[in-house]
């Protein structure tokens, strides 16, 4: 299974969750949620299948190409000993031969290249999915973690405090850094 699709599947469990009126937390499916967990786990090893699959056709390529520089080079040499029997044409043929090695040379380097670089394409793009889906496991992590209701009875004294103190605002949280618990956390 895609594993985006399985990020999907774990924010509409989220979205799905039942809110608690009057703050931010919201009750999910613990089940369901660690079952996608689970199949998330499995389908990592998929997108590494896939990032090897990628690499095997690099070697492929760059396979290919070096039995082409070596059939080009084998033919020129062939055909340097076929003009062997005149002195002026073996010089010539010895200059062409050079010049289809460096040829094959400069080609199987630029195939070499080119293959490299769709490799590094292909494992860059890898690397960003990975890490998108690896941020927003962190944050539904968080989200399960921290943003657990506690069932906490409040004195009608205290009440009439903390609705004095409602000005006061959460520490907003930031998606962009790895899941931690809150400074002020008193759960």
């Amino acid at each position: 299974m895609d594993i985006q699709h399985l990020v999907d599947r774990l924010e509409d469990l989220v979205d799905e969750g039942r809110h608690l009126f009057g703050t931010k937390f919201t009750m999910v499916d613990e089940e369901r949620a660690l079952e996608i967990i689970d199949q998330m786990r499995i389908s990592v090893p998929d997108e590494i299948e896939k990032a090897a699959r990628t690499i095997q056709q690099r070697d492929r390529v760059l396979a290919e190409a070096n039995e082409e520089a070596a059939r080009i080079v084998q033919q020129a040499r062939q055909h340097s000993e076929d003009l062997i029997d005149d002195q002026e044409m073996v010089k010539q043929a010895k200059v062409r031969a050079e010049y289809v090695i460096e040829q094959a040379k400069i080609e199987a380097d630029k195939i070499t290249r080119e293959a490299d670089e769709y490799v590094m394409a292909q494992l860059s793009q890898l690397e960003q999915q990975f890490a998108h889906t690896l941020d927003e496991i962190r944050n539904g992590i968080q989200i399960m973690q921290y943003d657990e209701p506690a069932a906490v009875e409040i004195e009608p004294a205290q009440q009439s405090v903390d609705l004095e103190r409602s000005d006061i605002s959460p520490e907003p949280i930031s998606f962009d850094r790895p899941a931690q618990a809150p400074a002020s956390s008193h759960l």
